[in-house]
């Protein structure tokens, strides 16, 4: 591997050892993060009805029996605790008895819970046929409210979110439109209709006077998880960075703060160059908050930025399993990983005008037969500028002649000096000779 000057041959030695296995210390660190997910400790910082269905995902996707049963276990007994009877019916299905007579159906409770229902929803009917009757906006607000919550919490979406945008036409302050976008906000995310996300973070936005801190933050985190489910993933990093510290616990209903450190980390790491990674993600200071609840997530943005590449993938390699269980993120695993890699890939080799493969593909793990493969896409797409030596396993990079570009650019500056020159003596003798052209006055 030959450098463009002499301090190339400590930055080889620097990349070669992030390669080895026995000169990095670094790729001994202990990843937390490859361990089997602690359902619990996960479910903890979350509540309501994303609680139980990020612990559905997980029994969804997990191959592993145990977590499969502890997730539906906790799940039951979230539901419990609610009004939801639809939904609990469908877990005890999924449990189908593994879990002994304790996580059967439970149909006195069931029932018990579809009456005080029907009850409260006749209640709620009469109150707000009053309302209406009366022509008080504010009793008509409030009680298509109630109808939105009392739906939501019977895991009626569809109706909730009905009952929610009604609510807009009784709406009398900004702070009452801004309730009203947040609400619907929740249930579309529930919902999976992301693009009302992005329609009523907007009009939510409007309202300026009535927007504090943490409902700042809670539409940055809704924004960014719309541009996240529309693949924008750098519109998505953007929000996520501009999450304020103030966000704590206070949304969990939707996102935790390792939610925002974790999809916004691999996200700008994905699109971001190493400018805006500096001083977009390691140099902001609020964002930092957040890296520090995810250890790992800091580390690998740190390497990454570092030029650690194999510590950097190490880390990738074992977040990846828990990540996939995520039910915000996993379709978007491995499209984020596949645009890490390739820029980590074309940062390796940009400083350099031949590298050895066989060093290469030691530091990224990999064969050199499938380096090859990976090169020849970036390549063909244009993303690096060269050419590889399959013969002699050596990539040469397609430099621009630095020497013709440095006589180009000499002859320009002459020549823009010439004409600056010629144009200052041009002046000089018309105002010698006193010779001024005036202005005709428009009669």
């Amino acid at each position: 591997m030959d450098g463009d000057d002499d301090t190339s041959g400590t930055m080889i030695d620097e990349i070669y050892a992030n390669g080895g296995e026995e000169s990095d210390q670094r790729s001994r660190r202990a990843i937390m993060s490859g361990d089997q997910l602690d359902v619990e400790a996960y479910a903890a910082l979350y509540s309501g009805r994303t609680k139980i269905m990020r612990l559905l995902f997980i029994a969804n996707k997990s191959k592993n029996p145990t977590v499969q049963l502890d997730t539906l276990r906790m799940a039951y007994d979230e539901i419990k605790k609610g009004e939801n009877t639809q939904l609990f019916r469908e877990v005890v299905q999924k449990i189908n008895g593994r879990l002994g007579p304790n996580y059967e159906m439970d149909l006195s409770w069931c029932e018990g819970v579809d009456r005080k229902a029907e009850q409260k929803k006749e209640r709620l009917e009469n109150e707000l046929n009053a309302y209406r009757t009366n022509l008080i906006k504010e009793s008509i607000r409030m009680g298509y409210n109630d109808f939105g919550d009392f739906y939501y919490s019977h895991g009626q979406l569809g109706d909730a979110f009905k009952s929610y945008v009604r609510t807009r036409d009784y709406c009398t302050t900004s702070k009452h439109i801004v309730h009203m976008c947040l609400s619907t906000i929740l249930v579309s995310i529930e919902m999976g209709q992301f693009s009302h996300v992005s329609s009523y973070v907007s009009k939510a936005e409007q309202g300026t006077d009535a927007l504090d801190p943490i409902i700042i933050s809670k539409l940055r985190c809704a924004a960014g998880l719309a541009n996240l489910e529309a693949k924008k993933y750098k519109l998505a990093a953007r929000k996520f960075l501009e999450t304020g510290p103030e966000l704590s616990s206070h949304y969990n209903d939707v996102i935790a703060s390792q939610d925002v450190a974790t999809y916004g980390g691999l996200c700008a790491l994905a699109t971001f160059d190493r400018a805006e990674l500096k001083s977009k993600v390691i140099d902001n200071s609020n964002f930092r908050n957040f890296l520090e609840l995810v250890p790992e997530v800091r580390e690998l943005i740190n390497d990454f930025y570092s030029s650690h590449y194999a510590s950097c993938l190490e880390y990738l390699g074992n977040l990846k399993a828990n990540l996939s269980l995520d039910i915000h993120l996993h379709d978007h695993v491995e499209t984020l990983y596949d645009l890490i890699r390739h820029k980590a890939l074309i940062q390796y080799t940009h400083p350099f005008v031949s590298v050895d493969l066989n060093m290469m593909a030691n530091a990224f793990k990999t064969t050199v037969v499938g380096l090859e493969k990976e090169l020849e896409a970036l390549i063909t797409d244009n993303q690096i500028q060269a050419r590889i030596d399959s013969h002699n396993k050596i990539l040469y990079a397609r430099h621009a002649d630095q020497r013709n570009a440095t006589f180009q650019r000499v002859l320009e500056t002459g020549r823009e000096f010439d004409r600056d020159v010629r144009s200052m003596l041009l002046r000089s003798n018309l105002i010698k000779h006193d010779y001024n052209v005036r202005a005709s006055r428009k009669l």
